[in-house]
């Protein structure tokens, strides 16, 4: 049974900081990319962050310097550290397992972000 299941959400002060974590139950885990979006109330999904299995990286601009993606392949997890958070930050998280050239790809349903001013 696929599952993605999101979990650390909550609400902080701009300049705090949060760790979100999502634990992926799927077989063949070593095959998907693992990444992190998020969606504000409005607006399109937005991507943040993915890293393969063997932990490379990839940014968006918007994140860069402020959130950090790790994943810990044994206890098949994926992990946003998110420093620095601002207002604009404030959003529903998710987190994607998608397999490269393939298109196979699995959502959690999100955990909500909120930052204060």
């Amino acid at each position: 049974q696929v599952q993605l299941v999101e979990s650390g959400g909550g609400s902080v002060q701009a300049g705090e900081s949060l760790r979100l974590s999502c634990a992926v139950s799927l077989r063949l885990f070593n095959l998907y990319v693992l990444a992190w979006y998020r969606q504000a109330p409005g607006k399109q999904r937005e991507f943040l962050a993915d890293v393969t299995y063997e932990g490379a990286t990839k940014y968006a601009d918007s994140v860069k310097g402020r959130f950090t993606i790790s994943r810990d392949n044994a206890q098949k997890k994926v992990i946003l550290e998110m420093n620095s958070m601002k207002p604009e930050d404030t959003a529903v998280y998710l987190c994607k397992a998608e397999v490269p050239r393939i298109g196979t790809a699995y959502w959690g349903l999100g955990t909500q972000v909120t930052v204060s001013s």
